[in-house]
């Protein structure tokens, strides 16, 4: 017979006495637990000591934690918090270096438990802590043991930021300038003005002001890689924080220092792997970079700016400069103007006489104007030859230069998700953006001349312009996904992607789509669904067995902290505890906690659940909302919270946990990986039908026979 709900057993060791086996009654409090423990070893005053658990984090138990204990569980008996708290604060006051250290290596262990670092705090520690950063002058062990208890403790918001004084944080800003400082202690020292940046305006003006970019760059060019890592955290940091106007400044003076080219050589194509938090720090560069041009593409052309339509008339200047420049002494002011808006028709303007109406819609706005005046300045040749060659063709048949600029940089716009918000886990960046100066720019001029190779391929009229645009979109898009490592291997592979390519693979996939939908292959189809399916629960479950590295995100800042989960081999516990930077894949032995699959009652996903109901107070972030899934389990209360590195992993654990629940897989993934097994499975059986047209109905059966003679007697071979 099962224990009671509320009954639970356990194991409780202390140095040196033989391990109880008890029975933890959860309706009885816990200082009579306590109590009948310390009775049993004979030790007086009880409420000196407190239990936490004996592996993983060693968290300890409280009244408000205590219902996270399972069966099987093994606690320690050790000091209090409340009294480990007091001896700890007294021993960093200890004039005995050897006290002191030890003292704050074990504070910087214990401070990662929420109910310590209360106890600690109230006790006006953190000030303690101040004092050994602002009076010390020591750079060696003990300050990495202060700096890292000082960062745990913080984790927890009971003090904020702002509180800190202004000694402290210029004496965190010289451990990062210094040169002859242990590593160790400058990521610490990131890390912390890392936290620092984005809590008030005024930190983040002393940290801009105190770090330069000079030095972030510099610490970005040594080898250590979680230096590196904490580097261009800080970095990011500060870009986010930053208004606009800084912003852009910092951009501007990265570029100037060539960190594009810096990232490009040494860490995309670096000798080590680049980890999850690095892409993430370069996909939020690049939208930050890209999201630049934001400010010019949401403004319309004003047609009473000089400086605007000086750059309207660079554009005809540059195509019918010799023509129009020659004759223009001899016109009057009338067939002037006449030439003017001839020559901006052969442009491709809509609004020959005034083409700043055609510049006035925003999105693109002015951003189409700028790549216009890029394309025509920095490839001249290719610039004259487009205008030119379509200025020779029929009116019908030109490809509109203009008109397909301002559609372009829309259609770039769109796919490069400029003006959008940066995601706080996406880690998708494109290579080659780093490898290249004026990006955009570039990538619009390889893109417009796309446009016209496209264009003359389909022989397009004026009528054919959306058709053009959405087939030259495909090419963007299609070879976008292929993740070229430089625009030159982005202009080589759009270009082969030509419009009979484009063809094939449309008719390819329209073809798949006929063949799916004959009657008897839908009846197929619904025949082999359930054996397919059985397949992925398979494949999910084992998914769910090898494990995922997740990471712990709070509503203040992506942390860097990890966690690891995975399905026990017999599919009756989930295991999951912390885990260390750099380790992919634990043995199932040092993941400390468990679940029984039997105690999980629901699956949560999305706004359902609660940490992200904690951050509703804050801006919602729609990519976490689209990755978080929770695990209750007992009671309601309960619940094992995650966040999926991507789609896929969300995808993959949330059908995994649904098959473990006995419920149906509903994510988009299982739909995806249906239709791919259904595929494989149909060609695979149609073989034998190739060429052959299949009948919507089945051909009738023939009457049978009107005599049944013509069976073969074998009873006159035996004779």
């Amino acid at each position: 017979m099962p224990p009671p709900k509320d009954v639970v057993k356990i194991a409780i060791q202390m140095a040196g006495a033989v391990p109880q086996l008890i029975e933890l009654q959860q309706t009885k409090p816990l200082a009579s637990v306590l109590k009948d423990v310390c009775d049993a070893w004979s030790l007086p005053n009880a409420e000196r000591y407190a239990l936490q658990y004996a592996d993983g984090r060693q968290t300890y138990i409280t009244e408000s934690n205590r219902r996270d204990i399972k069966n099987g569980s093994i606690l320690r008996l050790t000091t209090s918090p409340d009294q480990e708290a007091e001896q700890l604060y007294i021993g960093i006051q200890s004039k005995n270096v050897d006290v002191k250290t030890d003292s704050l290596k074990k504070l910087a262990s214990l401070s990662q438990d929420v109910t310590f670092a209360q106890e600690f705090i109230s006790r006006n520690g953190l000030k303690q802590i101040y004092s050994i950063v602002e009076e010390g002058n020591d750079t060696g062990e003990m300050l990495a043991h202060t700096l890292k208890a000082f960062t745990e403790l913080m984790e927890h918001d009971f003090v904020s930021w702002e509180n800190l004084s202004t000694v402290f944080i210029k004496k965190i800003v010289s451990y990062v300038n210094m040169n002859a400082v242990d590593a160790s202690i400058q990521q610490l020292s990131l890390s912390i003005l890392e936290n620092m940046v984005p809590t008030s305006r005024l930190l983040f003006e002393v940290v801009k002001k105190e770090v330069t970019l000079d030095r972030l760059l510099t610490h970005l060019q040594v080898t250590n890689a979680q230096l590196q890592l904490k580097a261009m955290a800080l970095l990011i940091a500060l870009l986010l924080s930053a208004a606009d106007a800084e912003r852009r400044d910092m951009m501007e003076y990265l570029r100037e220092k060539n960190i594009r080219q810096f990232i490009h050589k040494n860490i995309i194509h670096s000798s080590e792997p680049l980890g999850d938090e690095m892409a993430h720090y370069l996909y939020v560069l690049q939208s930050v970079s890209l999201n630049l041009c934001e400010h010019r593409m949401k403004m319309s052309m004003d047609p009473y700016s000089q400086e605007q339509r000086d750059l309207l008339q660079s554009l005809r200047q540059a195509a019918f400069e010799s023509e129009s420049e020659a004759a223009a002494g001899t016109f009057s002011t009338e067939r002037r103007r006449s030439l003017c808006a001839k020559e901006f028709r052969k442009l491709g303007f809509l609004n020959n006489s005034n083409p700043a109406e055609d510049l006035r819609r925003a999105p693109p706005g002015l951003l189409a104007l700028d790549n216009m005046v890029y394309f025509s300045r920095n490839t001249p040749n290719a610039y004259s030859r487009f205008i030119l060659e379509n200025s020779s063709r029929e009116d019908k048949h030109e490809c509109p230069f203009a008109r397909s600029s301002i559609q372009l940089t829309l259609i770039l716009c769109e796919i490069l998700h400029i003006g959008e918000p940066c995601s706080e886990t996406a880690q998708a960046f494109y290579p080659m953006f780093f490898g290249q100066d004026h990006f955009f720019q570039e990538l619009f001029c390889i893109c417009i001349q796309l446009v016209n190779k496209t264009w003359k391929e389909m022989r397009a009229t004026q009528e054919d312009f959306d058709k053009v645009m959405q087939v030259v979109r495909e090419q963007i898009t299609r070879t976008l996904s292929l993740k070229p490592t430089s625009l030159e291997l982005f202009k080589t592979r759009v270009n082969a992607l030509n419009y009979s390519e484009i063809l094939k693979l449309r008719q390819t996939e329209r073809l798949h789509q006929e063949e799916t939908l004959a009657v008897p292959v839908l009846e197929l189809r619904e025949k082999l669904k359930p054996e397919l399916l059985e397949l992925i629960r398979q494949q999910r479950l084992l998914h769910l067995c090898e494990g995922t590295l997740f990471r712990k995100i709070s509503s203040r800042r992506r942390q860097d902290k990890l966690w690891y989960c995975r399905l026990s081999p017999n599919h009756k516990v989930l295991h999951y505890g912390d885990v260390e930077e750099g380790v992919q894949s634990p043995p199932i032995e040092s993941l400390t906690e468990k679940i029984p699959v039997a105690d999980m009652k629901m699956l949560l996903v999305g706004k359902e659940c609660p940490h992200t109901k904690e951050k509703s107070s804050g801006k919602q972030n729609k990519d976490v909302l689209e990755l978080a899934f929770s695990i209750v389990h007992d009671v309601e209360e309960y619940c094992l919270n995650f966040v999926a590195p991507t789609r896929y992993e969300f995808c993959l654990w949330t059908d995994g946990l649904n098959v473990l629940l006995g419920k149906e897989m509903t994510s988009e993934r299982t739909q995806t990986d249906l239709d791919v097994l259904l595929s494989m499975e149909l060609k695979l059986r149609l073989l034998d039908l190739e060429n052959i047209s299949i009948p919507d109905n089945p051909p009738p059966i023939p009457k049978p026979p009107s005599n049944l003679n013509f069976c073969y007697d074998f009873s006159h071979a035996e004779q």
